[in-house]
């Protein structure tokens, strides 16, 4: 049982010394806990030294939203400089790292070992937040899935120490710059899922995910620990439903809150992104699995793992280091392919999990250090891309959209003007669908 610490409400502390920004375009379902947050030893977001990365040791204050457990601070800090591409530009080459239902659990600690590889490597990322890992155990019949009786859930309600530990990763991650996105509540896939819910239920899913971060203080009772340092209403912009399911109905439902971009596509191709009833569409992607056969894997830790064991989780110790190695190319394959031809953004999607000896948490970490520092390379939020992808020309935006897998201009000016000539296709890799998953 949670206890009540008291009454109060602690009004939010919280922030950033310095804000540094970033240019876009510069030349030349296991869960982890609650460490204190890492300081940022590396290369700041704007490319300096250590000395230029946000440290969220000092004060900044909020107004109060609620009950206090979210506070308006202002603009987030640390967010990278929009610029539209010149003509004759070649874009720039963008990555995605995004976490499906982010946690921070105890013993594991993978939030906050990502958030410092991230800093190190100038990237910022997505946490995908699952609403009830903000909500009591005790409380649990507060959540109502549609199709579902109160309290139940496909995916377990986090300890009193991971909540807390999970609140506060939340806190510095936005600080540092990272988006907060969802991955709604309480993960049902199958007969009673996203596929099968209405409207009026995704509209009621979403309701309930923004009700818990925004009362979590309320329904915890704690107040030694501080405020979200954001206005989630505002905050909230995209998400990725549980297992991909449900996108026809949850983007119609999404459109009335204001959201921008859904992500839940299954098996895109590795192209320029459209919009879908008003949305940019963010699939996972359709990328060439490393060795022979020509077959194609989505980009996620999940599929990776059904792929190389066949959804097995605890392989023997002996394997680990050549399926470390397969994932990592694997990976490193996707980038490489759009990096040398279309520049389509890279969207990798993962879980904060000890897979098989967390071989795939390190072939995310040797990906972000081996991709987000590379010359035209920036690897940036969900939001942020979209930010970026709202200020360009339509029309530059369109020519992006009609290069197709692996396809290179002649010459980037047809593309962001500035010429006239023509643009030569190249080949597409094979699609192969993915099996079924349950992420």
């Amino acid at each position: 049982m949670r206890s009540v610490r008291g009454a109060a409400v602690l009004v939010v502390v919280a922030v950033l010394a310095a804000i540094g920004f970033v240019v876009f375009a510069k030349s030349g379902d296991d869960k982890d806990s609650g460490a204190s947050p890492a300081k940022n030893s590396g290369p700041g977001p704007n490319g300096g030294s250590g000395s230029d990365s946000p440290s969220p040791t000092g004060p900044r204050e909020g107004k109060p939203i609620g009950d206090g457990s979210t506070s308006d601070t202002g603009p987030q800090p640390n967010q990278p400089k929009v610029e539209k591409l010149k003509p004759g530009e070649k874009p720039p080459q963008f990555v995605v790292f995004s976490w499906d239902g982010a946690a921070e659990m105890d013993g594991v600690n993978l939030v906050s070992r990502f958030r410092k590889v991230a800093r190190e490597s100038n990237a910022y990322m997505t946490m995908f937040l699952s609403g009830i890992y903000v909500l009591p155990e005790s409380k649990k019949s507060l959540y109502q899935g549609p199709k579902h009786g109160p309290g139940a859930t496909d995916i377990e309600f986090l300890l009193d120490k991971n909540e807390r530990a999970t609140l506060q990763q939340m806190r510095e991650s936005w600080l540092e710059g990272d988006e907060i996105g969802t991955h709604f509540n309480g993960h049902f896939c199958g007969a009673k899922g996203g596929d099968n819910w209405s409207v009026e239920e995704w509209k009621k899913e979403i309701e309930q995910a923004y009700s818990f971060v925004q009362n979590w203080r309320t329904n915890s009772g704690w107040t030694d620990i501080p405020s979200l340092p954001f206005d989630y209403k505002k905050e909230l912009i995209g998400g990725r439903a549980p297992c991909l399911e449900g996108q026809n109905t949850l983007i119609p439902a999404a459109k009335q809150f204001g959201w921008r971009y859904d992500a839940s596509s299954k098996g895109g191709l590795q192209v320029w992104p459209k919009k879908k009833d008003g949305l940019w569409d963010l699939p996972l992607q359709s990328l060439p699995w490393p060795g022979p056969g020509g077959k194609s894997q989505l980009s996620m830790d999940y599929n990776i793992m059904f792929q190389q064991t066949n959804g097995k989780k605890d392989a023997p110790q002996s394997q680990w280091p050549a399926l470390e190695q397969q994932a990592t190319d694997f990976y490193m394959g996707g980038f490489d392919r759009a990096y040398n031809s279309n520049r389509a953004p890279l969207f990798i999607g993962n879980h904060f999990e000890t897979w098989n000896g967390g071989v795939y948490m390190n072939a995310v970490e040797n990906t972000m250090r081996g991709v987000c520092k590379k010359d035209g390379v920036r690897c940036v939020s969900f939001r942020q891309f979209v930010d970026w992808l709202d200020a360009q020309d339509p029309g530059v935006v369109a020519k992006l959209q009609g290069l197709g897998v692996a396809q290179t201009p002649a010459d980037w000016g047809t593309v962001t003007g500035g010429s006239q000539a023509p643009v030569n296709p190249a080949g597409s890799a094979p699609y192969i669908a993915p099996p079924a998953r349950r992420d």
